[in-house]
């Protein structure tokens, strides 16, 4: 049975942000992620999660000033100095949450510009080489250019090229299913291919992006082929609510409780 973990990011809004918690674990959350934790002490987001019996899935690494757009650094040559101090800023919120698994995200700019490439495997080299000494792995996500137009990473065929290029133990690739549909399709087959390397799955309903319990792909299927595939990792629920959260997790309930 897939263990799921609610996005505090998107779900939940009917909360403060560090309320959250308490409203995940009600509901039958088992364990959490979120996009940033940054505008929050370390500590008192690690206190959250042991009051409430939760673990922390994953959360990104700084993105730089998200609100002009800035989504990463790691294909950015210029860059390659604020990628370094974000794996700084970001130790101190793994330790805090003991969280196993952070996202490492590329940025925009374009896959046809060498030197885009070029520090792109720089930057996913040195960030797990950073990371680990202190068990965690690094993910890559490639993200749909419906939602972030211009995002250097935008193709799975890439990502799972790259990871088995590098042969990097701490490397893995974040599935995120909604994206995957949005660029390619034909998720089911993927999954199989690309399982040896994933380290995260999330997912959403296609096109809408809200609570997986209809519209283009048959979720029961997948979360049963996740279990036949053997996938031992977190599902993401990196969703828009399309209400009040709660009202939307009938499709959760048989899996409420879900080991950790």
């Amino acid at each position: 049975m897939p263990r799921f973990a609610a996005n505090l990011t998107m779900m939940f809004n009917e909360v403060p942000f560090l309320d959250r918690f308490e409203a995940a674990a009600k509901a039958g959350f088992t364990a959490v992620e979120f996009l940033f934790p940054y505008a929050f002490p370390a500590e008192e987001i690690g206190k959250r999660l042991r009051a409430n019996g939760l673990t922390q899935a994953l959360f990104n690494l700084p993105p730089g000033n998200w609100d002009a757009g800035e989504k990463g650094f790691a294909a950015l040559p210029e860059r390659f100095a604020d990628l370094k101090q974000s794996l700084h800023t970001a130790l101190p919120y793994a330790e805090a949450t003991g969280v196993k698994r952070v996202h490492l995200m590329a940025g925009i700019a374009s896959r046809t510009d060498a030197k885009a490439v070029e520090a792109f495997y720089k930057s996913v080299a040195w960030s797990c080489e950073f990371f680990a000494p202190h068990g965690l792995d690094v993910v890559i996500e490639p993200i749909n250019p419906r939602n972030v137009p211009g995002y250097f990473l935008n193709d799975f065929v890439f990502a799972h090229e790259l990871i088995n290029e590098l042969k990097i133990a701490n490397l893995k690739l974040q599935f995120d299913i909604y994206h995957c549909q949005i660029i390619h399709g034909d998720v089911t087959m993927r999954l199989r291919e690309m399982m040896p390397v994933i380290g995260h799955v999330q997912i959403a309903s296609i096109p809408s992006r809200h609570e997986p319990d209809g519209e283009e792909l048959n979720y029961p299927f997948i979360f049963a082929e996740l279990d036949r595939l053997g996938y031992g990792g977190f599902v993401g629920c990196e969703y828009n609510p399309r209400g009040k959260t709660t009202d939307g997790l009938g499709w959760f309930k048989q899996y409420a409780g879900a080991g950790r």
